[in-house]
């Protein structure tokens, strides 16, 4: 783990160049989500071949609609002496111990792959072998979680819920100074399939004050829309890590949806915060987009004018630089109506990861500054990343005004919260002048009967 300070290297190199361009011809379409100026790392195996006896898991590269099989491309296609070893890991299906092995290791990786995958490279005709259709991979979760933290970060939900509950004063005094976060349940977090609707406990105005809550089915399921960041290099117990080192703890991103049933947690969240309401299942999308590849679309952080600075050891001259991400998000519905009558799905809304109110690196420093000791391959949720309208809610809480104003579908459908059937999709891209688009994919969910 290099202490180099991430601010000491120019962030963008050869890798970024938009003239570049790709043997892979579907990595060259305008808006591919995986140009060869991304290179996300993912999990996976081959599809198609003896259920009763699958391949293992390795990790691939995604580039245009193709996956690098890095198992086969380790032992089919020469390499520099460097690079052999970073292979390894990747080969075995073991990304948490490339990524151990930091950020030094992780460019040099990139730049390898980016070489090998350009236009002209002498090493295309030994990968065109290791290529497989993304349709023919089945993904895994990019590796195990060991810990999973959900935190808080954007003020404009926090705003319209706080105003739900406390109109008059919707943000709590400590949100100004504080990342706020819970812990999470590491054991449900998956990627993109089923989704269960949960039962438990809630509390209507029917049961009457002092009455008896109700168990069954949540009525008031919900999504969240969030970035997952992804640890990459450890910090030993009672090591607060500084800013100065933050980013060089910080491997790469995904989509992540905090998957919340409301009327459970209105009645179990207090005094002690998310339970049950939270831990039934979060779904995370299956390519890791590396901080390298997010460079051109790095920018300095903007705290909303009535916040005041952060306080002195949650700032550095890189994050106020560079510490925050122009990524857009997006949140896609499609109801069981509109999939039977061929109908495409809806966007619901759009926002944007700058309004978030603290930056990943601030995330990292302050989960350690009681040293609290990180892991590789620890998750952090940002918490629900809205925009400042209306329409730009991160969830259909916010979008329905806590159930009380129904969304009107094109086809006629209402939606307060989502009903079984529905299924949901996030969706994310970075865009800038001087920079080729990329994306980070999509993770999706479907809701089931309980």
């Amino acid at each position: 783990m290099s202490d180099l300070q991430p601010a000491a290297q120019p962030l963008c190199d050869a890798t970024h160049d938009p003239a570049l361009r790709s043997w892979v011809a579907s990595a060259n379409w305008p808006d591919a989500d995986f140009p060869i100026q991304n290179l996300p790392l993912g999990r996976f195996r081959p599809v198609g071949r003896d259920p009763a006896q699958p391949e293992p898991l390795r990790v691939g590269v995604a580039i245009g609609d193709q996956v690098l099989d890095l198992k086969a491309a380790a032992t089919m296609c020469p390499w520099a002496d460097e690079v052999h070893p970073l292979l390894e890991p990747l080969a075995a299906g073991d990304l948490a111990a490339f990524m151990a092995l930091g950020r030094p290791a992780w460019r040099t990786l990139r730049a390898a792959l980016s070489a090998a995958l350009a236009e002209g490279s002498d090493q295309g005709p030994f990968l065109e072998s290791c290529l497989l259709p993304m349709a023919e991979a089945q993904m895994a979760l990019p590796c195990r979680i060991g810990d999973y933290t959900d935190f808080y970060a954007g003020i404009h939900h926090a705003r319209t819920v706080g105003a739900l509950m406390r109109p008059d004063s919707p943000l709590l005094p400590n949100y100004a100074w504080v990342p706020i976060g819970y812990h999470g349940r590491a054991s449900s977090v998956g990627i993109e399939g089923r989704v269960k609707r949960p039962q438990g406990q809630t509390r209507s105005k029917d049961s009457g004050e002092g009455g008896a809550p109700h168990v069954g089915p949540s009525k008031r399921l919900d999504y969240e829309l969030e970035l997952g960041l992804w640890i990459g290099a450890a910090n030993a117990l009672g090591e607060p890590v500084a800013m100065a080192q933050a980013e060089d703890r910080l491997f790469g991103v995904t989509l992540l949806n905090d998957w919340s049933a409301r009327d459970i947690q209105a009645w179990e969240y207090q005094p002690l915060g998310p339970f049950l309401a939270k831990s039934f299942v979060t779904t995370v999308s299956p390519w890791v987009v590396s901080f390298e590849a997010l460079a051109p679309f790095r920018r300095p952080p903007v705290r909303p004018a009535d916040q005041p600075a952060a306080l002195p050891y949650l700032e550095s001259d890189f994050n106020a630089a560079h510490g925050a991400l122009d990524i857009t998000l997006e949140v896609w519905l499609q109801t069981a109506a509109m999939r039977t009558r061929g109908e495409p799905a809806l966007r619901l809304s759009q926002s944007n990861a700058l309004d978030a109110c603290w930056t990943p690196a601030q995330l990292v420093t302050h989960h350690t500054s009681n040293g609290c000791n990180l892991q590789v391959g620890d998750l952090l949720g940002t918490g629900t990343l809205s925009g400042p309208l209306p329409e730009q809610g991160g969830s259909l809480l916010e979008l329905s005004q806590g159930g009380r104003q129904p969304l009107t579908l094109p086809n006629g459908e209402q939606r307060s919260f989502l009903e079984d059937g529905d299924t949901v999709t996030l969706r994310a891209h970075c865009r800038a002048p001087g920079a080729v688009r990329i994306a980070l994919g999509t993770v999706s969910g479907t809701v089931l009967a309980a």
